[in-house]
């Protein structure tokens, strides 16, 4: 039964062109599997020791090359490795005086869960071996740069914007990981796995 329903999905997709919708639902549903999952056991992953010390280490990466960039920009704005702000200690803080804000690169802002992420749906998605094997650490260096970017800005939009902070951070900034993962995708399905695939059926006829 559940071979039949199987060769009526393909049969459906094939009398309908539909592979390209195909092949956007099996991203989609890997990145959402991951997340979903990434949510339900949040607690028990960030009580794990690696993850933490791995978080820490790449989220002082990101600080000090956000502090490099900013300062090449000539950007006007005070970094502190620590700082006492509205009664809790924040890590590795961009602070600007004038408005009282600050952007702070905690945990949660070291990238790691979207390194995984990528790392899975390259993982999980069809595709050549020996093109992931550099594919995919490209995307991460992809992905850690995307982050810099973020920072920077939510640094830009807390000197001139402060009051649309949380709007541009939480709707526009945070999607934009995905977005670029996203582009990402599209140039590996069609560059690598829909060639390959291609290939091996024109060897088969």
């Amino acid at each position: 039964m559940f071979r039949n329903i199987v060769l009526k999905v393909k049969d459906f997709i094939k009398k309908y062109h539909l592979d390209a919708f195909k092949e956007v639902a099996i991203f989609m549903i890997i990145l959402l599997f991951f997340h979903f999952l990434f949510k339900i056991f949040t607690s028990d992953i960030t009580a794990n020791r690696l993850f933490n010390s791995s978080s820490e280490w790449l989220a002082e990466r990101v600080f000090y090359a956000s502090r490099w960039i900013l300062e090449v920009l000539n950007v006007k704005i005070t970094s502190f490795e620590q700082l006492a702000i509205g009664g809790s200690i924040k890590n590795r803080v961009f602070y600007y005086p004038e408005n009282n804000g600050f952007v702070s690169v905690n945990l949660s802002c070291s990238g790691l869960k979207q390194f995984y992420q990528w790392v899975v749906l390259m993982l999980l998605y069809p595709g050549p071996w020996r093109h992931k094997a550099w594919f995919i650490p490209l995307g991460l260096i992809v992905i850690h740069f995307v982050n810099l970017f973020r920072i920077v800005s939510m640094t830009f939009v807390t000197i001139h914007l402060p009051n649309h902070w949380d709007f541009i951070h939480d709707n526009i900034l945070r999607p934009f990981f995905y977005v670029v993962m996203f582009a990402l995708w599209v140039w590996w399905n069609e560059k690598f796995y829909l060639k390959n695939k291609k290939r091996k059926q024109e060897a088969i006829s």
